[in-house]
This record gives C-alpha cells, sequence and structure tokens, in this order.
C-alpha cells in the first residue's frame, strides 16, 4: 500500500496542474522548482507532498 496523501496536497495540487499544467514535467526535481516559485508552502515537507502529487498528476496525464 502507498501512502494516503490529504484533502489540502490533493487540493492544491490539482488547482495548481489545472492553471499552470504546461508548466510541469514528469521530472520531480523540476516540478519542485515549478511548486516553489508558483507558491508560498512554508514547510519543506508539505511542499514536496505537493510536488509528488503533482508530478503523479502529470505522468497520468501523458499516459493518456
Amino acid at each position: 500500500m502507498g501512502r494516503i496523501k490529504t484533502k489540502l496536497i490533493k487540493r492544491v495540487s490539482k488547482s495548481l496542474v489545472a492553471r499552470y499544467g504546461e508548466r510541469f514535467k514528469e521530472n520531480f526535481e523540476e516540478n519542485k522548482k515549478v511548486v516553489a516559485e508558483l507558491t508560498r508552502i512554508p514547510s519543506k515537507k508539505l511542499r514536496n507532498n505537493v510536488t509528488g502529487y503533482v508530478t503523479r498528476l502529470t505522468q497520468d496525464r501523458e499516459e493518456l
């Protein structure tokens, strides 16, 4: 079983992908820089969780 993402992480990630979807790639490190530019998330752990879910959403989008 994987780790469960909270509603906050899913909501923020989905809104970022909806608004700025063309800026995100399938690479976590590149997405981490983009998320840092677009948001003001004070916690590194929370930012990485959001970035991980954004990366997963972009990978799923590419498979379709």
